[in-house]
């Protein structure tokens, strides 16, 4: 199967997780669902642990110093993931990782999964690649960095991922997703034959959100690239290129540890765009009321509900109570109609003038004091999920404070990339509210 990530898909198994769908975009997702799960049983970080995930799906964690790196083992009673504990921290950490995304694949349990995959299998790296990318986000989960305009030199960032105890590659794919400059992060693997290194191939890519599309996962990195002087792990190097179509590229690089026993390092980096080809976000941050909301055209004003709730009584809901009562009156009767155990990861729609619609999203487990946030994450993208698609269908701008910061108890670091994935990236216009900064008063005797 083909996608227009440019990748010929044709591992049994990718094709087993995907059911035609796109193979990064189901695991991404999948790897999400379980990372929600995790912060909302109450999961921190950095470093984050990903044993936890482990534990979450209860799937027993041990040390086997025999093994060359990690494996994914079936037994009798279900699935064990084994690890070379003399190896580097960040490589346990991020192999165990690896071993817990191969868990996610319908037929884990036919054989014994290493880390690097089969030597034997020509596409085992589509495999291996996919278990990668969900690794990253088990050890830098989404949130885990706040966004950033601009990006230091790799050799700066390799410094910085230091204070995550992650790997390289975990990391590149994180501030990938964070930037707001034109790039693309991208791994590479070594094509080599007897007489010694051919080529590097492109495994696959994560574009920044503002970078113009550059789909070159598969094809073969141009010979002269400051890819092929990264000839051991922890080198770096940068050159402006041109790459296919795209001249005047800034690529840089660093070596990062092969797939067991290659002869060479895997390269992972990072190719910078000039400003100009930049995809112009549409999200804004402004001061004002989101209930007056800007603009014009249709525009549908977010707000986030707990799932006992049927009446508003706090924060932009009880704000929206008294704006537009015949909303409120809706959603009650709309939430008493539920169960509660089915509300969560619900939307209610309501027509509050001729352009605007009150989403009150179910992204909150009851309210009041608790020893753990009450926001629950997997829950929210699914209310965004529903918002993406019936703005979609109104040709409709969102508009939203920032929801799940207050009572909630929610990281907004995270609810950031999830509006960004579900909502900015689907090309839907979003206005994000702070009220205006309070005016100070006088001090006593200023003036005197």
């Amino acid at each position: 199967m083909a996608h227009p990530d440019g990748i010929q898909w044709t591992n049994s198994s990718v094709a087993q997780l995907a059911q035609g769908g796109n193979p990064v975009r189901v695991i991404e997702r999948k790897a999400r669902e379980l990372v929600f799960r995790a912060r909302d049983a109450g999961w921190k970080g950095p470093p984050f642990n990903p044993i936890a995930i482990a534990d979450l799906l209860k799937i027993p964690v041990e040390a086997n110093a025999d093994i060359a790196d990690a494996s994914t083992v079936p037994t009798q009673t279900g699935l064990k993931i084994q690890y070379n504990p003399t190896q580097p921290r960040e490589r346990v950490r991020f192999s165990i990782a690896h071993e817990i995304a191969h868990t996610l694949f319908p037929d884990v349990a036919d054989k014994v999964r290493h880390r690097g995959g089969s030597a034997h299998l020509a596409d085992d790296w589509q495999l291996e690649m996919l278990c990668n990318i969900a690794a990253a986000e088990f050890v830098m989960p989404v949130g885990s960095l706040a966004a950033r305009d601009r990006l230091p030199a790799i050799e700066q960032l390799m410094i910085e991922r230091r204070q995550f105890d992650v790997s390289a590659e975990a990391f590149l794919i994180r501030i990938a997703k964070i930037g707001n400059e034109p790039l693309v992060m991208f791994c590479a693997s070594p094509i080599s034959n007897d007489a010694g290194l051919k080529s590097y191939r492109v495994d696959y890519t994560v574009p920044s959100r503002s970078a113009p599309a550059f789909q070159i996962s598969g094809r073969a990195v141009p010979k002269g690239s400051a890819v092929y002087s990264c000839t051991a792990i922890g080198y770096s190097e940068r050159q402006t290129e041109k790459w296919f179509s795209h001249e005047g590229l800034t690529v840089e690089c660093v070596g990062i540890p092969g797939y067991p026993g290659s002869r060479y390092p895997r390269v992972a980096g990072l190719i910078r765009f000039d400003d100009r080809e930049a995809r112009r976000e549409t999200i804004k941050f402004i001061h004002g009321n989101v209930l007056d909301p800007r603009g014009d055209g249709n525009r549908i004003v977010c707000q986030l509900v707990n799932d006992q709730a049927r009446v508003w009584g706090g924060g932009v809901a009880k704000d929206t109570a008294k704006k537009f009562p015949s909303t409120q009156k809706e959603f009650s009767s709309w939430i008493a109609s539920m169960p509660r155990s089915h509300r969560l990861g619900q939307v209610h729609f309501a027509k509050a003038d001729t352009s605007i619609v009150i989403a009150s999203l179910v992204g909150q487990a009851g309210f009041g004091p608790s020893s753990l946030p009450r926001i629950r994450y997997a829950a929210l993208e699914r209310c965004f999920e529903q918002v993406r698609d019936f703005a979609s269908e109104r040709l409709s701008s969102v508009h939203m404070p920032r929801i799940g910061t207050g009572e909630s108890g929610g990281s907004w670091d995270m609810i950031e990339e999830m509006v960004r994935s579900e909502l900015v990236t689907e090309g839907i216009p979003v206005t994000i509210y702070d009220l205006p900064p309070k005016r100070m008063s006088a001090a006593p005797g200023l003036f005197d």
